[in-house]
């Protein structure tokens, strides 16, 4: 039978341990996680005979956001469209959307992916030899095998998102520029993309009405959750649409943040060209040299 034995003396407790320190408390609201990465371009370099368009090119365009793409004539906005369309390959590098390499894609393996994708051309470019409803159901016609009163409710709906409803027996050659341009936007939104492209879509329009286009690209966004890359020079559309802002120049991005840090860059070149002030052309760069 065991037992205490009552001539030894008593243990003293052990020594409590001391308590966990407290988690560091959060300075300010939690930091919500960025959108996944719907198109990635990776160290890209593209060359038209001996000019060289793009060197070590990288950007990520996230799920969601309207990224606005910045630069001057001939920096090869309009050509990133392009290879990430797969209409171009690059010389090197690649280019994924989704995660799948477009830039080694037959034409073939192409066609699903750019049903992903709505564009909006320059020059709104549609059929001058189309009506407006037709000019609009052609995307459905060609990508989607729909009974026609479906077209047509379609048709009507997405001329209704851009204001343009009861244009349909128009002809291009009765529409202003503006006009065309929403057309070509509810032709673009007609298959119901997750992506669409704008190459220059206030070009041409005077001030009240490029801000009417300023609108339909961000209720776009609000209301069927698109995910958005412009191309354009105008600054105002730009800061106005543009959840964030990437400025190419001389064959890289030189400047990727939001508007705000745009507007506070120091970087001259970028400064000279939001602000398009030639006369800064000379002055000199945070590192000393000049641009």
């Amino acid at each position: 039978m065991t037992g205490t034995d009552p001539t030894r003396p008593a243990q003293p407790p052990a020594p409590a341990l001391p308590p966990a320190p407290a988690a560091p408390k959060s300075s300010g609201p939690p930091v919500a996680p960025a959108p996944p990465v719907a198109i990635r371009v990776e160290h890209v370099e593209k060359r038209f005979g001996p000019k060289t368009v793009f060197r070590d090119l990288t950007v990520d365009f996230r799920r969601g956001e309207t990224a606005v793409v910045l630069g001057a004539s001939g920096v090869g906005k309009s050509v990133l469209l392009k290879l990430i369309l797969g209409l171009l390959k690059p010389d090197a590098g690649r280019v994924l959307v989704d995660g799948t390499e477009v830039s080694r894609l037959s034409e073939r393996a192409l066609e699903p992916v750019r049903t992903r994708f709505g564009m909006v051309f320059q020059g709104a470019a549609l059929f001058d030899f189309l009506t407006v409803y037709e000019n609009v159901a052609f995307s459905l016609r060609e990508h989607r095998r729909l009974p026609e009163d479906e077209v047509r409710r379609i048709v009507r709906d997405k001329l209704a998102l851009v204001d343009m409803q009861g244009t349909e027996p128009l002809l291009p050659e009765e529409l202003s520029g503006g006009m065309k341009k929403r057309v070509g936007l509810a032709r673009a939104l007609a298959i119901d993309p997750e992506i669409i492209l704008y190459d220059e879509p206030t070009t041409g329009l005077d001030p009240v009405t490029a801000d009417t286009i300023n609108e339909l690209i961000l209720r776009c966004q609000r209301e069927l959750r698109t995910t958005g890359i412009v191309v354009t020079h105008d600054m105002a559309s730009a800061f106005k649409v543009g959840d964030r802002l990437v400025m190419l120049y001389g064959g890289s991005v030189i400047a990727d943040g939001s508007p705000d840090d745009f507007r506070r860059h120091p970087d001259i070149r970028v400064q000279r060209f939001i602000l398009g002030d030639a006369s800064l052309a000379a002055t000199p760069t945070p590192e000393g040299g000049r641009s």
